[in-house]
């Protein structure tokens, strides 16, 4: 019954985003995901990696921000690279 009154009024079921492609780095996969808050973006990404046929997985989050969406994004991937080159599998420690 919701549904057909969504459509009644106009309103769709909204689908998902759909999760986006992997940065990868030295064997990494870096998924940017910049945090919004207020009217700026909170630098963050989740880090992956397979180790040992077991995915490990860190979620970094910056004290920076970035007054748009892709400079966020961009920042979040070079912290992320800047973690992974200075830390390797400890990141996941």
């Amino acid at each position: 019954m919701t549904s057909f009154l969504s459509r009644l009024f106009g309103k769709s079921a909204a689908a998902p985003p759909a999760a986006p492609d992997p940065v990868l780095h030295n064997d990494f996969r870096i998924f940017p995901d910049p945090i919004k808050e207020g009217s700026t973006f909170r630098i963050a990404a989740r880090v992956e990696k397979t180790i040992a046929g077991e995915v490990k997985s860190h979620q970094l989050i910056r004290a920076d921000t970035r007054g748009s969406l892709d400079e966020a994004t961009e920042a979040s991937v070079a912290k992320a690279r800047q973690a992974i080159d200075q830390l390797g599998d400890t990141l996941f420690s």
